[in-house]
């Protein structure tokens, strides 16, 4: 998606929380109509079923009627695409939308007409019920562009972004393979001996933050105080994700072009960031110790970058089995354990071959080596190495 930042005037920015509150409000409708469902019983409504009962609900609600029936309509159609999602096995069930953290709809059959270029830094995009909304004309806006998303962050930006599939990137056609090792101490480690890390906070900006989430823990829920405190922890935060996309992105702009080959480990990720919290019948242990590692992993863009480099360098990108990759020693194939000598120290027992850890761990990453448990080399054919596609929406 090609997105841009839009600067809406006050009249049109309540127009524009308004299709937000409509868009949240169906899917909430569409998400309790499905916690309803119990097995034997007849099928859930479709999307044309469900526009028709939209269409009852408009009739028989004016508040809902004021409201425009392609953002509500829309807000359906999402709710069916995440459920078969779900049912595809990609995506968790769709949930709850909260306000204040959910908020954004969709715009379909956008007309070459919609959208105008107003200046040199200045465009317009056409919304229902709003009129003209301007946006900065960072760079060239698709002219294939069918639909759009309009979003608002919690620091109170507003975005809008076209839905375009990208061209890819072109590799160097040389035939050169690299390995990506990905860490929390380091980012992203390549086999060249590379040693890449995500850009965050500043520390001046850290103690800020510490500072900002102090005052909001002693202010009182909903007073006028807290929604300040609120809003400036939220743009530190707006301003340390913005970093990491600006590098996950600019990252794998250099790695497809650079490698005709790039290989990652096969992690789940969502799984090694499960909660360690547990139940009240068997409660969890180390919990803010895997509440940090979870925050570490989540700050490093492990999915985030692979995610850019398959849609940058489609049928390029190979994921491999991560087993034993750290205990491995990539100049004579020995497994040890023992050779891991700390987070950053490899030093292989058998042959004295030494590097970094997380260079080791992306050498044999970029040879595809997977190893058994009994320390045996895989042959070619056991590893992963289908390459795999994953647009976003």
């Amino acid at each position: 998606m090609s997105r841009y930042r839009i600067q809406p005037t006050q009249t049109q920015e309540s127009t524009l929380l308004r299709h937000c509150a409509d868009a949240r409000y169906v899917w909430n409708l569409c998400v309790e109509q499905e916690s309803w469902w119990r097995a034997g019983r007849d099928p859930m409504p479709g999307f044309t079923e469900r526009c028709r009962q939209l269409t009852a609900a408009r009739e028989a609600n004016p508040w809902l009627a004021e409201g425009s029936v392609i953002v509500q309509q829309q807000a359906i159609r999402d709710h069916a695409q995440a459920m078969a999602n779900f049912f595809a096995g990609t995506h968790r069930r769709p949930t709850w939308r909260k306000a204040g953290r959910d908020e954004g709809f969709r715009i379909v059959a956008l007309k070459p007409g919609d959208v105008r270029r107003l200046s040199r830094n200045r465009g317009a995009v056409r919304v229902p019920k709003a009129g003209w909304v301007r946006f900065r004309w960072s760079r060239p806006v698709p002219a294939d562009a069918k639909s759009c998303r309009i979003t608002r962050d919690r620091a109170g930006r507003w975005h809008v972004a076209f839905a375009v599939i990208p061209d890819p990137v072109p590799g160097p056609v040389t035939g050169e393979v690299v390995g990506i090792d990905r860490g929390v101490a380091v980012s992203a480690a390549l086999s060249t001996g590379e040693l890449l890390h995500v850009p965050g906070l500043s520390g001046r900006e850290r103690k800020r933050l510490g500072r900002l989430q102090r005052r909001l823990a002693r202010a009182r829920k909903g007073s006028q105080r807290r929604g300040r405190v609120k809003h400036a922890a939220s743009r530190l935060r707006a301003r340390e994700a913005d970093r990491r996309k600006d590098w996950a992105g600019k990252t794998s702009t250099r790695l497809a072009r650079q490698f005709d080959v790039i290989r990652v480990e096969n992690l789940d990720i969502t799984g090694m960031t499960r909660s360690a919290r547990g139940s009240l019948q068997r409660p969890g242990r180390n919990i803010r110790a895997k509440a940090g590692l979870n925050r570490g992993i989540l700050g490093s863009c492990w999915g985030l970058l692979v995610r850019r480099l398959q849609d940058k360098a489609p049928g390029r990108v190979e994921k491999v089995n991560h087993a034993y990759t750290s205990q491995r020693c990539s100049a004579c194939g020995q497994v040890d354990a023992k050779s891991r000598k700390s987070q950053a120290v490899f030093a292989c027992t058998a042959c004295g071959y030494a590097c970094h850890a997380d260079v080791n761990a992306a050498r044999n990453i970029a040879a595809g080596h997977a190893v058994t448990a009994r320390g045996r080399t895989g042959s070619p054919e056991r590893v992963n190495r289908e390459p795999q596609l994953v647009l976003l929406p």
